[in-house]
């Protein structure tokens, strides 16, 4: 009895240990992932904070009837939501998606899904996308939002879509990632500058700020786009980075109770087998 006990641990132990070898490799290919991921995060930053102070002047001097302004009635809004191509990084697909599903209640809402899991999900429950971009993040080159931006654009131009939302998980450190869902048209520069209690200089603009706005506002959502790709990558691979530490550190735990449950289970053997030895002398003598 105790010898099969003791081949039914053996067989655990090293089926944690082989566990254990796939968590180690996983945790440190999302580290160098993550190194070279912060490299871009720290990249694309000052880009994106250049053009959102250039785009916040700029709206500030401009009437409201940019083809970019709100539309009269709002039908059809689009979700642009960001999540990461594979799973086995704690709860960094689940918490945007579902922070994304709860920003929709009581639209009628579209998507534009980059990233396999945002695309399985949406799938999943029935909404229409308009494109879905899986694979996209790791190689990405601010080029390639181009198409991606074009495209929501010629949409809200055309009134097909009267509001836009960018879901995706912002880079805070390598302990901590939020979500976030913010509003990309209509623009609301006017209003973050106001709470933000800043008063723009005054500059002149040549034609007319609104023509200035209206020729940056692409080249401002192409940056911001890539800085979410850019800022949801990084946080993948550091959720999956400390997934896979907590999932060997488990394991080693596992495996230092299944040794000591292996050590007393052959101390029991041991002791089984003297107790007959002895049991088995005493009626050879007798």
């Amino acid at each position: 009895m105790a010898s099969g006990n003791m081949k039914d641990i053996k067989r655990r132990i090293k089926s944690v240990q082989s566990t254990m070898q796939i968590t180690k490799a996983m945790e440190l290919v999302a580290s160098s992932k993550l190194r070279r991921a912060k490299e871009r995060v720290q990249q694309s930053r000052p880009y994106f904070n250049a053009m959102y102070d250039t785009i916040t002047r700029i709206s500030a001097q401009s009437r409201e009837n940019s083809v970019y302004g709100r539309h009269p009635v709002v039908k059809n809004s689009l979700f642009i939501v960001i999540a990461g191509d594979r799973g086995l990084a704690g709860g960094f697909n689940s918490n945007v998606l579902k922070l994304a599903l709860s920003q929709m209640e009581g639209k009628n809402a579209k998507v534009l899904t980059i990233g396999k899991k945002s695309q399985e999900f949406f799938a999943k429950r029935g909404f229409v996308s308009i494109g879905d971009y899986p694979g996209l993040a790791e190689t990405l080159r601010i080029a390639e939002t181009h198409e991606i931006v074009d495209q929501f654009l010629e949409m809200y131009r055309k009134q097909e879509i009267d509001e836009i939302f960018l879901c995706y998980t912002e880079f805070v450190s390598p302990l901590t990632q939020e979500a976030h869902c913010i509003q990309l048209l209509p623009s609301d520069f006017n209003k973050r500058e106001a709470e933000s209690g800043k008063k723009p200089a005054a500059t002149e603009y040549d034609p007319s700020p609104e023509a200035v706005f209206e020729s940056i506002i692409p080249e401002y959502l192409y940056g911001v786009l890539y800085g979410a790709v850019v800022e949801s990558y990084a946080s993948e691979q550091s959720a999956r980075r400390m997934a896979m530490e907590s999932a060997s550190d488990n394991a080693g735990e596992m495996i230092e109770d299944l040794n000591l449950s292996y050590n007393r289970a052959r101390q029991a053997a041991i002791t089984q087998e003297i107790t007959e030895i002895v049991a088995g002398s005493g009626q050879v003598g007798s």
